[in-house]
């Protein structure tokens, strides 16, 4: 019953929604990810692997609770993670063996931390101001680049402007897929897509016996905890409050996404996978945002279908990982940049909104903000951390009182 409410529900503009959420997710930061294998000593084999097991396991965390619950649940890989890693990696001198053992300790705290609650009873005394403006700054980045790409590529960007502001007018539900179609063509008749390597044929998991030591633990499993729950969960679970999914409020009337139970579910799936290759899942913010805002689906109650179609592209992802890299990777990067940036828009118009309409707290959210949007990296922990910490201490200094 489950997969044929899934067939009814879903639409095109839900279908786009989750593939242009899986070209932004892959093309923006794998190379991020085969750097971090290479920094191990990876060989094109276990890099494939690390592909298939990554593939495997966001889809099915996304496509299966999304279906089960007919919630918009998106899981993607850590790439301030993988950053770590590859700096971790080359300095340390560790092997694969270390970095699997590393990775499966990782996984065990971020189990603790789902199964306990703990991580869910923090984000749940973050202010929606701050925790809207943390959002806004996380996908405000992206904007951005989406219009900078218009310094190398100015009539595409323009061209794609001018299609989704078209769109919006005449048919808003499909001004994304409308843009995207427009772009590709657009592409395709100029200056071609990107030379790539594309091989056919299935991808096969490559088993990596662990070793533990303390070493490892500290450098790798440590580090690579910290900015996955900061730089990942955090604006993962902040993506879902602004969607209106995060509560007993959720769209709908019913209950919303058990964040603890998808985090546990996260952990437990990277401890399964890790000797393959899956270093850590998280909750996603900037391809959940694209899954979970309007242009996904008009009704919120079908915009489960986005995050469950972007759940299946990544499992084909995982079973054809080097065919289907090949081709995301063929699409130019400021075509990437801008479709990102144009289906984002109203998610960061929305998130401005929620976190500047209390005078309150309004002071307190524009910090978040400037802090989380300008990417300042301290003790290796990204800006969506130190967003919230400034937000905090001046929600403390104004009113501490209350």
């Amino acid at each position: 019953m489950g997969i044929l409410k899934f067939l009814k529900d879903l639409s095109l503009s839900a279908f786009t929604a989750g593939f242009v959420a899986v070209l932004v997710g892959f093309t923006s930061s794998v190379a991020i990810v085969f750097q971090a294998a290479q920094a191990f000593g990876a060989t094109a084999d276990v890099m494939a692997s690390w592909m298939w097991a990554l593939g495997l396991g966001m889809g099915l965390c996304s496509l299966v609770p999304s279906i089960w619950l007919r919630k918009p649940i998106m899981v993607a890989w850590s790439t301030p993670g993988a950053a770590v890693l590859a700096s971790a990696g080359l300095a340390g001198g560790y092997n694969m063996s270390d970095a699997v053992g590393a990775f499966m300790l990782c996984a065990l705290i971020i189990v603790l931390a789902g199964a306990t609650g703990w991580f869910e009873r923090i984000m749940k005394r973050i202010p929606v101001a701050v925790a809207s403006a943390l959002l806004a700054g996380v996908l405000a980045r992206f904007g951005l680049n989406g219009f900078s790409a218009a310094q190398t590529a100015l009539p595409l960007v323009v061209v794609m402007l001018l299609t989704y502001l078209v769109g919006k007018r005449v048919s808003p539900r499909y001004a994304v897929p409308a843009t995207l179609l427009v772009a590709v063509a657009m592409v395709s008749l100029t200056t071609g897509f990107n030379r790539t390597d594309i091989r056919f044929g299935l991808t096969y998991p490559v088993w990596v016996t662990p070793a533990f030591s303390v070493a490892a633990f500290v450098s790798l499993s440590l580090p690579l905890f910290i900015v996955t729950m900061a730089s990942q969960n955090l604006p993962g679970v902040a993506a879902i409050q602004a969607a209106g999914f995060g509560d007993e409020r959720a769209r709908g009337g019913d209950a919303g996404i058990p964040i603890s139970k998808v985090i546990t579910l996260t952990g437990v799936t990277t401890l399964l996978l890790a000797p393959f290759g899956a270093y850590a899942l998280n909750l996603s913010a900037i391809t959940a945002a694209i899954c979970m805002g309007p242009e996904a689906h008009q009704d919120p109650q079908r915009r489960y279908t986005a995050s469950a179609s972007c759940g299946a592209i990544y499992i084909l992802i995982g079973l054809f990982g080097a065919t289907i890299i090949g081709v995301l990777t063929a699409f130019p990067r400021e075509l990437v940049a801008a479709i990102a940036g144009l289906a984002l828009l109203s998610t960061i118009a929305g998130a401005l909104k929620v976190a500047l309409d209390n005078d309150a707290n309004r002071e307190a959210a524009i910090i978040t903000f400037l802090v989380t949007l300008s990417g300042v990296v301290v003790a290796g922990v990204g800006s969506a951390f130190w967003g919230v910490v400034a937000g905090a201490i001046a929600l403390a200094v104004q009113h501490y009182s209350d």
